[in-house]
């Protein structure tokens, strides 16, 4: 039977497939092993995970092994050994195998990143390869690496070479029936496994590692880079359009809020804060994104690390938002949430989508309030498309200017950051305590101007490689995440100092929050503490610092603040003031690109892409999940919210009108 299905001609293709099989299951082993505490190990479960991953490699290896099949089948015989047939076969075979090699390497530090195989920021990876490959060559020993995959190349090759598989079927004779048989078998597995399997079909697990391992990593990143928008309504759970309008605008009935067009799908509204004793201010505003920067780092959140002394300074000085939560994992999710105020659309982020400009941002409220708005980023802010999305939502853009020029449709002012203002770069741009200068640069000049500002500022520093300038904290640069997260805070702390000398410290507050946490990964597919992000204002005017523990998200920070400023104006944020909500309104938007879910109080709901829901409750002390009977109030309003934000994002609806 198995020389039926690997005919004499075939010998190589077997061989091929035999090598794809093993390694795969070698790499599987290892990250199973390394997240060996994480993964469930029941004996039924970890035998269904590994068997669910061969097949899964048997179908990823089908579809680079039926081009050559193909070929084997449709070349006559007389040609088999030629100089053309050794000349496609020894290089088809060669490249075959570095693509393995290479990718089972990348997963292994993927993994390390992540604790994920492939997905889409692995096809975000392959768009931006300036910074990832710098990034790559900064955090790991290139030389070694390359070394190590051209050994097991040659490794590979000899032992093909040894058991005489280039030999035999450079000899064989097989009849075209005979090859029709493999081929057949070859088309057959893609034919399935195009048709009907889906990546998401290895996930048969409630913990999120063993969904991991059961999938092949190539396999997945294809599945990615076809599948990056999921419009809601073709793949989660819906209920009828005017009742999820009818539930998320019940929600936002106070007595100070109105909406435009009542009987319209929208949520567009007018917020009242002024009265004749609250008058309007209008300070500056810098708000410092940092990358990276889980709540699990800060003293003042509970931890002993002792590497965030300034942070947790400003936290006990100004107003803590002690149980604030991000609403995704990666840094363009963060900006999305804070500039839309917006709960996270599944799929990839608003701001890499296109028809992303001339949105309502909380950068069309500061314009009426007539603010200059500014986006500075220490790298070249064509990555992930920030330039993009932020000038075409009327920021001007402070960045390093690499090259990479904005859209021409784009009427902003770009701003280089130039060498001689550069002390330290890496991979993502330059670090922390450079982009700071810069911001205070670009202060200086438009405080002379009388215009008020609003920054809006992307932090590097805290991302692989970890690299700072020396001398300036006890831990050595490029030594890890702690070194990074205690540079970071040293540099707010600089940049903190130096503001206070300058005459518009005293008209301007200080925001800062995280974009993200460190990690998102956990065994389970949404982990709530690896959520959990800090949130500062400081230096606002007329407000007792006090540390606020109300449950809240990315989306309500600058509705606070705008509330904070007693601002008038008309908003399509989904966004409520913190400090204004009860116990009903306490609530977190957390999610990944797949799973979308609603957190209150202890209680979970999470809706995923086949329109499926679990409903859970949350264990903050172990961080765990527990399945509970479904709430179906609960599980109608987490659909409205996503369903909502989709809708609004589809029919024009987030448009500044």
């Amino acid at each position: 039977m198995f020389n039926k299905l690997f005919p004499s001609r075939f010998s190589l293709l077997k061989t091929f497939v035999l090598f794809f099989l093993i390694l795969s299951f070698f790499v599987r082993l290892v990250l199973f092993i390394w997240s060996f505490s994480e993964t469930d190990t029941s004996i039924f479960n970890l035998i269904f995970t590994f068997l669910i991953g061969f097949l899964f490699d048997i179908g990823t290896v089908s579809f680079f092994a039926l081009p050559y099949a193909l070929y084997l089948l449709f070349l006559p015989t007389k040609f088999a050994g030629s100089i053309l047939d050794k000349t496609v076969t020894y290089f088809g075979y060669s490249l075959g195998l570095i693509i393995f090699i290479f990718s089972f390497f990348a997963e292994i530090t993927f993994w390390e990143e992540f604790k994920r195989r492939f997905n889409f920021i692995a096809v975000d990876y392959l768009i931006y390869t300036n910074e990832v490959v710098k990034n790559i060559n900064e955090s790991y020993p290139i030389p070694l690496l390359l070394s190590i995959i051209l050994l097991a190349f040659l490794v590979l090759f000899f032992i093909t070479k040894k058991r005489g598989a280039f030999k035999e079927t450079f000899q064989s004779k097989s009849k075209f029936g005979n090859k029709l048989i493999p081929t057949l078998t070859i088309g057959i597995i893609v034919s399935i496994f195009s048709l009907f399997i889906q990546n998401k079909d290895s996930e048969q697990f409630d913990n999120r590692y063993n969904n991991e391992l059961s999938k092949t990593g190539i396999y997945s990143f294809f599945a990615a880079f076809r599948n990056n928008e999921l419009p809601y309504v073709k793949f989660y759970k819906t209920i009828d359009e005017q009742k999820a309008f009818a539930i998320v605008k019940s929600d936002y009935k106070l007595n100070n809020e109105s909406f435009v067009n009542p009987d319209k799908n929208e949520i567009l509204r007018t917020e009242i804060n002024s009265d004749s004793l609250n008058k309007p201010q209008t300070p500056n505003i810098i708000f410092i994104c940092i990358e990276s920067l889980s709540g699990k780092f800060l003293n003042s959140l509970g931890s002993n690390l002792n590497i965030t002394p300034h942070l947790d300074s400003l936290a006990n000085n100004g107003l803590f938002f002690s149980n604030l939560f991000a609403t995704g994992t990666r840094t363009v999710r963060g900006m999305e949430a804070i500039t839309l105020s917006i709960p996270p659309t599944p799929g990839r982020s608003i701001v890499k989508r296109k028809n992303n400009h001339d949105l309502f941002t909380i950068g069309e409220i500061f314009k009426e309030k007539g603010y200059e708005r500014n986006f500075f980023y220490g790298g070249d802010g064509y990555f992930d498309n920030m330039n993009n999305y932020f000038g075409g939502n009327g920021f001007n853009i402070i960045d390093r200017g690499r090259g990479f020029l904005l859209d021409s449709g784009i009427k902003t002012k770009r701003t280089n950051i130039e060498d001689d203002e550069v002390t330290l770069e890496n991979a993502w741009g330059v670090c922390d305590e450079d982009i700071y200068n810069k911001v205070i640069k670009e202060a200086d000049k438009t405080f002379e101007e009388g215009t008020p500002f609003f920054d809006f500022i992307m932090t590097t520093s805290n991302h692989r490689p970890y690299t700072y300038p020396e001398g300036r904290i006890d831990i050595p640069s490029g030594s890890g995440r702690n070194g990074a997260v205690k540079y970071t805070d040293y540099a707010i702390g600089d940049f903190i100092k130096k503001a206070k000398s300058k005459p518009w410290f005293e008209n301007t507050i200080f925001v800062i929050m995280s974009d993200h946490c460190a990690s998102s990964a956990g065994r389970w597919e949404l982990d709530v503490q690896n959520y959990h992000i800090p949130a500062i204002i400081f230096n606002a005017k007329n407000t007792t610092p006090q540390k606020v523990n109300k449950l809240c998200s990315q989306i309500d920070l600058f509705p606070t603040i705008f509330s904070l400023l007693n601002w008038d104006y008309t908003s399509n944020l989904f966004g409520k003031d913190i400090l204004k909500m009860n116990l009903t309104d306490e609530r977190a938007f957390i999610g990944n690109y797949r799973k979308l879910g609603l957190l209150k109080g202890n209680s979970l709901m999470v809706l995923n892409e086949q329109s499926g829901y679990d409903f859970y409750k949350w264990n903050k002390t172990d961080n765990s999940l527990k399945e509970i009977p479904l709430d179906t109030t609960f599980l109608n309003e987490t659909i409205s919210y996503y369903q909502v934000a989709d809708y609004l994002y589809r029919n024009e609806g987030l448009k500044i009108k």
